[in-house]
Order: structure tokens, then sequence, then C-alpha cells
């Protein structure tokens, strides 16, 4: 599925990541500046590795010997950020068809009714992206990523910011994307609580490098 073997160098910290992605759900956890965010730009096509390659359903996305690079908006991969970054003078409708007219019709993996109903937005359809509160946005954010028909979808902390109450409101949308929907995720996050609600397989940052962690259990 996913197949990562790379370095990615800033300031005076190295990143390597050897990775191979066979789950649908994939937790990964780390102290702020591990580089858990840059994993998923570079995954994504944001940022470039300095060495190495990534893979995804076979087909080489990057590759620096080979000097391969495949454009971010070809890679058919959504990256969820921490804020919802909705267009404001859109309604929530409009946010959510922006997304879906970008993809053939025979090419969407998704309906627009579908998503609505799975993350219950109809009641929201109409309003701008101002009168929603941090856990509507982020639903919205998450319907148009679903909407762009990805093969691949990356959470960056999609509940940072958001109280213990909208947290809570969030996850069971999550968990029944990842029940429902036959896509694979990277959800990447500080509170492992969170991978244990979602039952995902959990990987450290650890001074640069990638290790294993033990699953944690919901109590």
């Amino acid at each position: 599925m996913l197949k990562c073997n790379f370095q990615y160098q800033y300031a005076e910290f190295m990143l390597n990541v050897e990775l191979e992605m066979q789950q649908q759900l994939l937790g990964i956890v780390g102290v702020s500046g591990c580089g858990k965010s840059t994993l998923l730009k570079n995954i994504v096509g944001l940022l470039n590795p300095t060495y190495g390659e990534i893979q995804f359903n076979q087909q080489i996305l990057f590759n620096s010997q080979q000097k391969i690079h495949v454009p971010m908006h070809q890679r058919k991969i959504a990256l969820i950020f921490q804020n919802a970054l909705l267009f404001p003078h859109m309604n929530v409708q409009q946010n959510l068809c922006y997304a879906e007219k970008l993809i053939p019709q025979s090419e969407r993996k998704f309906q627009f009714d579908e998503i609505v109903e799975l993350l219950e937005l109809n009641p929201l359809i109409q309003r701008k992206a101002q009168q929603l509160s941090g856990g509507e946005a982020q639903r919205v954010s998450i319907g148009r990523a679903l909407l762009s028909s990805p093969n691949l979808l990356l959470l960056d902390e999609p509940l940072t910011g958001l109280d213990t109450n909208l947290k809570q409101q969030i996850l069971p949308f999550l968990k029944r994307i990842k029940d429902e929907l036959d896509l694979p995720m990277i959800y990447v996050t500080h509170h492992e609580q969170e991978l244990a609600y979602l039952e995902a397989d959990i990987l450290q940052i650890n001074q640069g490098q990638l290790q294993r962690k033990q699953n944690l259990k919901m109590v």
C-alpha cells in the first residue's frame, strides 16, 4: 500500500523514515517538533525528502535518484490540517461541492449525499464558514477532503484546539469513516487515547526514528 524509505533534513534535525503501511489506520505519536507533521507533508508532496523514495499502491511518488516527483495534486492524497481551512465566502454546501466538482463523475469514490449523511452535515449545509463552531468546521473540512476522492487520508492533529466536548463529538465520526469507508488513513496526534478509541496501530517518532509502540486499550 504505502512504502516510505527516505530522509528529510531540516535545521539540525534528520528525520529517518522506514515505513510499510498495510493496515487501514496507522497512528503516529511523538513530542512537539519530532517530525510528525513533516512526515505527512513529505507523503502528500508539500515537502520533498532530502533522499530516498515514497511509493503508494506501487506507484513511485518520489525518488531522489531517479528524479521522480509526482506533484501534490496528482497523488490523490488528502491532508487535513489542525485548523479547518474552509473558504469563508462559501457556505458548507459550496465548500463541499468545490472538492467534488474537481473529480470526474466516473472517478468519484464517495457521493455527496453519502458524506453529508455520514458526517451529519445536513443541518449545516447553508451556513457560512464563519457561522460554524470549531468542531462543525472540522467536520466540513473532513467531508471536503473525502469528496476529493483520495486514495489515502492524512490527518495532522485534527482535534487540536478543540475542547474535550468537541473532541468527543468528532471522534465517533472518524470511527465511522474507519469502519464504513474503505480508505486507508494516517492519524498524527499528541493524544494516544484518540488512537486507542479508533483502535489504530501506533508508531512513535523518537529522535528522528519511527518505532513500534505498544497499543493502548480504552478503559
